[in-house]
């Protein structure tokens, strides 16, 4: 299992075990105060968007157009930390990642 330490809405860390091969939004969507996930993870709502300290985005997928679009219209939009936890799978180079919840919009 890979850990992922998600700091939820309302401020509480959490580690995770995480699953590899699914995406990040499918680990974490069923923790209190976490992303709502709306679209199931179709890049289509930005309600799991989380924030991710850019010293872990060398171990990420790159942000694809149709992301970067989700992501632009939220008021809460980090263009340094910022992404769709949905777009993320994660894999064991995520271990030990931590991840802050975007605020509900």
């Amino acid at each position: 299992m890979v850990r992922l330490l998600v700091t939820n809405r309302v401020g509480v860390t959490i580690e995770v075990a995480a699953q590899p091969g699914i995406s990040m939004m499918e680990n974490i969507r069923e923790l209190d105060d976490s992303v709502d996930a709306i679209c199931g993870g179709l890049c289509s709502c930005a309600t799991c968007h989380v924030y991710i300290e850019p010293s872990w985005w060398d171990r990420l997928s790159e942000r694809g157009y149709e992301e970067l679009m989700m992501l632009r219209d939220l008021e809460s939009f980090d263009p340094e930390r910022s992404r769709l936890s949905c777009q993320i799978e994660v894999t064991d180079a995520h271990d030990g990642i931590a991840l802050t919840v975007g605020p509900e919009e």
